[in-house]
């Protein structure tokens, strides 16, 4: 018998898959604007560890991590070298690739970048915006904190918790936001930018 740690339930539970014999892990992956750090190593080591272990104990794994190649960093970085985003983020991908190589780690069963599942995204956020958890605003859409029930709760913490944590800090979309923990799902694209069509006028996921 495995057991895990369930955040969600503060306790030790029995692990057991969903399909017999396989594990499906999804890992958040890198933003690719540079090389990679300490943190990023760290997270990527104990994630591998815990695959192995799975492999191990003869589990079939499927093991996903991406790669976040279009945001403000990446944006910023290619301006600064010249560079269109995707070359740029291109170079720091395949950086990424070869450190942890040389740490060991073996490769994820797949790498899914997002500019290729654009149309995937702009279906998905259109949902959360049918639903009520989202909504847009001269083509930004955010994220309704308010409307989930369980935000933060694997954290344990309340949406009260949060606000009394933040002292005060505001960013500077707040002006335009329901409630100033809301977090943007869709950016409109500033002139020179990179973007993707989508209902919301030109944009990128954010």
């Amino acid at each position: 018998m495995i057991k895990i740690y369930d955040t969600l339930t503060r306790s030790l539970r029995e692990f057991v898959p969903l399909t017999e014999k396989t594990v499906k892990m999804y890992v958040c992956g890198p933003t690719v604007y540079n090389y990679i750090h300490i943190g990023n190593a760290r997270s990527v080591v104990s994630f591998d560890t815990i695959r192995r272990y799975f492999e191990y104990r003869g589990y079939t794994v499927h093991y996903i991590s991406n790669f976040t190649d279009v945001d403000d960093k990446i944006i910023k970085g290619a301006r600064e070298a010249g560079m269109d985003t995707k070359a740029f983020s291109d170079k720091f991908i395949a950086a990424f690739l070869a450190d942890v190589q040389q740490l060991g780690v073996k490769p994820a069963t797949q790498n899914p970048r997002v500019i290729d599942y654009m149309d995937e995204i702009i279906d998905f956020v259109q949902v959360l915006i049918d639903k009520g958890f989202a909504y847009e605003v001269a083509g930004d859409v955010y994220f309704r904190v308010a409307k989930s029930e369980n935000y933060a709760k694997l954290a344990n913490k309340t949406l009260a918790d949060l606000e009394a944590g933040a002292s005060g800090r505001v960013d500077q979309e707040a002006d335009i936001k329901e409630h100033p923990f809301d977090f943007a799902l869709w950016k409109a694209a500033k002139p020179g930018e990179v973007f993707w069509d989508s209902p919301w006028g030109s944009g990128r996921p954010g």
